[in-house]
């Protein structure tokens, strides 16, 4: 299947009326990154583990091998060929903004990105191109996880709210879970509960299905910065600014230890989701510690780092992997099975040999591969996608960026301006800064036709009850009183249409009319006889009179008081009407200050499908 997709507008090549001074690129196909011959391949030749397992050669670096490579979840013994040595591409949004939050969806074909500034961005899963944006929050988003069922996302931002979302993006509940920052977010084995780390060194766990809390976890002494749920036991672990990573009970909320390995604020702390018996913690102090479970010590410490590092991920299948990211924008890749100790160094020998295994010093573990130059600023977050053949970071350089393996016999993966810089690559002849800025210019093009492809302008409405089927009005007009009538307070209507006002928002009325008998005030208005306070100011004084010829037909609805007869000789006035759903009357500039830029959800395949069998089509099966 062709999954290739031409661009017509965009710039370099051959022709004319580009950037580079007549160049034009010819209409050309996106790369892409596709798994199914992979999986194709595993699919028809594997065989029961206690069989062997597979019975194809073994790949080779050379590239004739390329048809027989195979997905990570075919190779669980080799995590060596999983590392993501290989930069694939780097997505931007027009409006860039550093990215706080990276997290495939559970099938694999997009991959979502929060941002500072609010927005969930979603990228293609093979072509990497843009598919749709939306405001999600009203402030930088901090914290998401998918629930385990792969039903639900939630997601946490900087004022402390919580938003549930289906998996099509439709939002159905939000609630003020603390008033800081909340820090990290993380489901329950069952999806019942989820708990969150905020600011305000606490750490809360909700009920999902009533969003309601339950209990708070107390005990640390500063900002709680990280946290996460055991992926089959009732076990918490979170890490916090005053250094400790502490282990939770959340049926007692009671701290049942506390680890004390880092000299530093814990950035982030991660349970090995296959078997669940190691743990990962990263801090500020330049290291990243593994410890086991079932001897509650660190095992292995991560030592190369030069900056703090900020973040790290395990593989999803290979339990030996894991992958940190450092403030300066490096990416690392770990073998916990391998000590890659670089010359000079002696190996230290692993806890599980040394003959006092509860006493032995932690092993100290090397880089397998470094990515010395992956971003220009911190890395913030790190996902796996679920097949576990590509990574995606986000930094704080406003960019995305995806990490796979490199194809075998490829080997000038190592020399280009992500591992060595690009100055070094520029002097290797590996990298062309014309060609590099030429070609960032052409991805660009293609990334902002595909957002203003994908972007819907709507209008917010305001957050009050509406009328069944029409959107935007509330369920009853607004009542204000004005409380400058001596007799009781004079009462207003406020139209809820946008462009269409109310009664006039005049001065004072007269005090004739506020000294008059309540009687005679009833038999006035009934007659039309009464006096309508200027809209221009002046106590006492009525409307202006109208100028020859003037229709009052053409005043809106509100500007005359009830039963207004008009003089004899000017055309009637037409009856109010309404034009349902579609309103065209009002606000249809979008120039008010309620008007906000918004972008659509994705839309569900099956309500789409429904909507057109409504049309008539679809409905005959091939």
């Amino acid at each position: 299947m062709d999954r290739d997709r031409d661009y017509h507008n965009s710039y370099g090549g051959a022709g004319g009326g580009g950037y580079d001074g007549g160049h034009r690129r010819m209409a050309g196909r996106r790369p892409v990154t596709d798994y199914g011959s992979t999986m194709v391949q595993w699919m028809r030749h594997r065989r029961p583990r206690y069989k062997g397992g597979f019975i194809l050669e073994a790949e080779r670096p050379s590239a004739s091998y390329v048809v027989d490579m195979l997905p990570p979840a075919a190779r669980l013994d080799k995590a060596v060929d999983t590392i993501p040595a290989k930069h694939i591409h780097q997505s931007w949004n027009k409006n860039r903004h550093p990215i706080n939050i990276v997290r495939w969806t559970p099938e694999g074909r997009r991959c979502l990105t929060g941002s500072s500034s609010g927005e969930f961005t979603l990228w293609n899963g093979m072509a990497f191109n843009f598919e749709t944006i939306m405001q999600a929050h009203d402030s930088a988003i901090r914290a998401a996880a998918y629930s385990h069922s792969e039903d639900w996302l939630i997601s946490a931002d900087q004022d402390g709210v919580v938003k549930y979302w289906q998996p099509n993006f439709n939002n159905v509940k939000a609630i003020q879970a603390h008033s800081d920052p909340i820090r990290d977010i993380a489901f329950s084995p069952n999806d019942a509960k989820f708990i969150t780390a905020c600011d305000d060194a606490t750490l809360k766990i909700f009920n999902f299905a009533a969003g309601t809390e339950e209990s708070t976890l107390t005990g640390h002494n500063w900002d709680a910065k990280s946290v996460d749920w055991h992926p089959t036991k009732g076990l918490i672990v979170s890490g916090s600014k005053d250094h400790q990573v502490k282990l939770w009970d959340p049926r007692t909320g009671r701290c049942l230890t506390s680890l004390h390995g880092h000299k530093n604020t814990v950035a982030r702390t991660a349970f090995e989701p296959t078997r669940g018996q190691l743990l990962a913690t990263c801090a500020r102090d330049q290291t990243a510690r593994v410890f086991d479970l079932r001897m509650m010590r660190d095992v292995c410490l991560l030592r190369g780092h030069e900056k703090d590092i900020s973040t790290l991920t395990w593989h999803p299948f290979h339990t030996s992997l894991l992958t940190t990211g450092g403030s300066d924008g490096s990416i690392f890749h770990y073998l916990l099975d391998e000590p890659n100790s670089p010359p000079g160094v002696i190996p230290s020998i692993p806890a599980y040999d040394h003959p006092d295994s509860s006493n032995a010093p932690a092993q100290t573990i090397y880089p397998a591969h470094r990515i010395q130059y992956a971003h220009e600023f911190a890395v913030w977050s790190l996902s796996w996608h679920p097949l576990g053949h590509i990574l995606a970071s986000g930094s704080n350089d406003r960019a995305t960026h995806f990490w796979t393996r490199p194809r075998p016999g490829d080997t000038k993966y190592s020399s280009d301006e992500w591992h060595v810089g690009k100055a070094a690559a520029e002097a290797q002849g590996t990298w062309d800064r014309r060609g590099a800025r030429r070609s960032m210019r052409e991805e660009e093009e293609q990334e902002f036709e595909d957002e203003v492809e994908g972007l819907v302008d709507q209008k917010m409405p305001a957050k009050q009850p509406i009328l069944p089927g029409l959107p935007g009005l509330t369920a009853a007009p607004t009542i204000t009183r004005d409380g400058t009538s001596t007799g009781g307070a004079q009462i207003r209507q406020q139209s809820q249409l946008p462009g269409m006002p109310g009664f006039p928002a005049g001065s004072a009325p007269p005090n004739r009319i506020a000294k008059m008998d309540p009687s005679e005030f009833a038999a006035l208005m009934a007659e039309g006889k009464l006096p309508v306070p200027s809209p221009f100011g002046g106590a006492g004084q009525g409307i202006p009179p109208p100028p020859p010829n003037f229709d009052f037909s053409k005043l809106p609805p509100g500007m005359l008081p009830p039963a207004f007869q008009l003089p004899p000789g000017f055309p009637p006035m037409p009856p109010p009407s309404f034009n349902g759903p579609g309103l065209q009357a009002m606000g249809t500039d979008g120039g008010g200050a309620g008007s906000i830029r918004r972008r659509a959800p994705l839309p569900s395949q099956q309500e789409s499908l429904m909507m057109e069998q409504r049309q008539g089509k679809y409905r005959i099966a091939r």
